[in-house]
């Protein structure tokens, strides 16, 4: 195995995903957790995560200079390289401004780490430090144009450094470079698949859950969707899965959603909430506490629906990391973004107990888990759709006038892009109403109505993300439709912002 240690970045469980990828098992624990448990587990090499601190910084993580005693080889990723070169007597060069994005690598020696890897390859920087003088027994690997230190390594200590972000999709030969770590350098062998983590699961799933009877909160999202199956193969009838109705699915939602998962062969109960949802968000206009709003609201419909199956001891989500991550510090220091419905919105005390079985899991992994379970295509190409649905894509108070703008806009764009077969292409695609208006001119009369923008990105799991370039004249029809087709409406923009520094969604 290889073990990660966690500095708080918020790509840690990328690297994670990344070396699962490669068939590799992995863990993630704390930058400051015993180690103790792991003497006997054939660590083959460690992983040092990157961070939001600085070394230079009084409190910042840090490792006994003991732990780089290990024989196994050791990575460390940005904050992971700073901290290993200061350990073994280099210097840093703190900085106030950080570096984003894309840049240029040029390598200077290849040696195993960058076995096969093309030279000027494009690599993913998000960091203030850097290193300005080499620790004794290294050297620079590689540089770029702002960085003369990217990489470094010691060949005999089998310690390696890089300033970018290998687990990154926009670094390009970053698989490569981890595979370079796990295979060449650590020794590692590749006997880890989906398959065997599906066998896992449902195994680990009976051992807990018995004969109890379980509810799941299903939304007709692939990920809810996987979690029913992994289930319904663990407890079979004493799965219940509840769709609720929270007001503020998109336009038909709730009918639709039904219907599609009435094929599954599952104990399903839709329960429309609607009214209790939206009298409970009637005037709230901030996103966090539309969140705990929802997430609250949400445990009440389950504990009731509970109640009246009666002897339910547990609530399944099919929460994955990017919830997790971006909502509470998870197994390490990882700073928090915003709270998700289902993880940092739950009640402080639940009558049930919590099953999430897909926690530790991407976007695309559960979307390999489905098809290995024989889900068909209508359910694993669905886009991404938040728990608090439309709540936090109408920005300031929701009315059910707001509701109907952004519900008929959103049919619109979505109805669209599968006309102009554009949707498959893109990872995620949303309309959002802005809390502003603006002056238009309609049939030659002055108007003062609202703005609604669009949104669409690209990603393989959501921690990352560019948005689409979607054709100007599918756009243009887009556009033309919401403006002629929904009233209220008179101006639509298109959102050009990457993950980082914006998130996917607006709230």
């Amino acid at each position: 195995m290889i073990l990660i240690l966690d500095f708080g970045s918020q790509y840690t469980q990328l690297i994670a995903r990344r070396i699962r990828e490669l068939s590799v098992y992995c863990e993630i624990i704390p930058f400051n957790a015993d180690l103790a448990p792991f003497r006997d587990r054939n660590v083959k090499g460690y992983v040092l995560s990157g961070g939001p601190d600085s070394l230079s910084e009084p409190g910042s993580p840090r490792l006994d200079r003991a732990f780089f005693d290990v024989p196994a080889p050791i990575l460390g990723v940005c904050y992971g390289m700073q901290l290993m070169a200061q350990v073994y007597g280099g210097k840093l060069n703190s900085s106030e401004t950080r570096e984003y994005g894309n840049t240029s690598l040029q390598i200077k020696s290849t040696g195993k780490i960058f076995s096969g890897v093309k030279n000027a390859s494009r690599v993913w920087m998000s960091h203030g430090d850097a290193v300005k003088e080499l620790p004794g027994g290294f050297s620079t690997i590689a540089s770029t144009s702002t960085l003369p230190v990217a990489a470094i390594e010691n060949h005999g200590l089998k310690r390696y450094g890089l300033q970018f972000h290998p687990e990154v999709h926009h670094t390009e030969e970053g698989k490569k470079i981890l595979r370079n770590f796990l295979f060449e350098i650590c020794g590692c062998s590749g006997n880890w698949t989906t398959a065997s983590f599906i066998d896992t699961t449902i195994r680990d799933l009976r051992e807990k859950l018995g004969d109890k009877k379980v509810v799941l909160a299903l939304s007709g999202g692939v990920d809810s969707t996987v979690c029913s199956l992994l289930l319904k193969r663990a407890v079979g009838d004493k799965l219940y899965a509840i769709f609720v109705d929270n007001g503020v699915l998109r336009k038909n939602e709730f009918q639709e959603v039904t219907s599609m998962l009435s094929s599954l062969g599952l104990n399903l109960i839709p329960v429309d909430a609607s009214g209790m949802f939206l009298g409970r968000l009637k005037g709230v206009e901030d996103p966090e506490q539309k969140r705990k709003i929802i997430g609250n609201t949400f445990i009440d419909v389950f504990e009731k629906e509970a109640q009246r199956i009666g002897e339910v001891e547990y609530l399944a989500q099919g929460t994955l990391y990017p919830d997790v991550i971006e909502s509470v510090s998870f197994k390490g220091p990882s700073a928090t973004i915003k709270s998700h419905h289902n993880v940092g919105g739950l009640k402080d005390r639940m009558n049930l107990k919590l099953v999430e079985p897909l926690r530790e899991l991407f976007k695309d992994e559960v979307r390999r888990l489905g098809r290995e379970l024989g889900l068909e295509s209508r359910f694993i190409g669905r886009h991404p759709f938040p728990g608090p649905g439309l709540a936090v894509r109408i920005i300031g108070e929701i009315t059910p006038e707001r509701l109907r703008v952004l519900r008929d806009a959103d049919a619109i764009y979505i109805e669209e892009l599968h006309k102009s077969e554009q949707y498959d292409k893109i990872w995620q695609a949303f309309a959002v109403l802005l809390p502003v208006k603006s002056v238009g001119v309609m049939g030659d009369a002055r108007t003062y109505e609202n703005v609604i923008a669009l949104r669409a990105v690209t990603s393989t799991d959501g921690m990352t993300a560019d948005w689409a370039e979607i054709p100007r004249e599918v756009l243009g029809r887009i556009s033309n439709r919401i403006i002629n087709e929904v009233k209220g409406v008179n101006r639509v923009v298109y959102d050009i912002s990457s993950k980082p520094p914006a998130t996917i969604e607006w709230e």
